[in-house]
């Protein structure tokens, strides 16, 4: 097998592992996963571009295919998972400086999010209070915990992500 064939090959399984790991997540913590007032955990995992860039698609699959496969809106299936792409990609573009990681999916979902629920479900809360609401949830699974695990994986990077590591 020649290395590209091989490097190409890794790219599309640990994506698909992603978005796997990213919809399990997701269904089983359904119940919280969604609303005005949302603790998505597999947003956790919005930390693996940082490792690796096999994580950008596999986070936009992972979110598509829990949206819908968790009934949701539409607007929400198409624009929920463009904020977790502009999120990811965000996030790997800043892969070089540790701390700034979070932050790219913590704004994406904070500012897109509260206009999928008002427009999509038809939410009567304020736009800013679903901000506010979104993005605590935001900061508690990708600020807090997102980093949590960033620092676990770290440790282990090479073994876990090899040499397909971002750079």
């Amino acid at each position: 097998m020649n290395y590209k064939t091989s490097e190409r090959t890794h790219f599309i399984v640990f994506s698909a592992a992603i978005a796997a790991i990213y919809t399990v997540l997701t269904l089983i913590f359904a119940p919280i996963s969604f609303g005005p007032i949302q603790f998505r955990v597999s947003e956790v995992l919005c930390i693996l571009p940082f490792f690796t860039p096999a994580a950008v698609p596999g986070l936009f699959i992972g979110c598509l295919l829990s949206n819908f496969l968790c009934g949701a809106a539409t607007l929400d299936v198409i624009f929920g998972s463009l904020a977790t792409l502009a999120g990811a990609i965000g996030s790997y573009k800043f892969r070089k400086t540790k701390w700034l990681v979070c932050v790219p999916p913590i704004l994406a979902n904070t500012l897109v999010i509260p206009w999928v629920l008002r427009y999509a479900y038809g939410s009567e809360d304020l736009i800013l209070y679903s901000m506010i609401t979104v993005g605590i949830g935001e900061v508690l699974a990708i600020g807090v915990l997102g980093n949590i695990l960033m620092s676990a994986l770290n440790h282990y990077k090479h073994i876990v992500f090899g040499r397909f590591s971002a750079k």
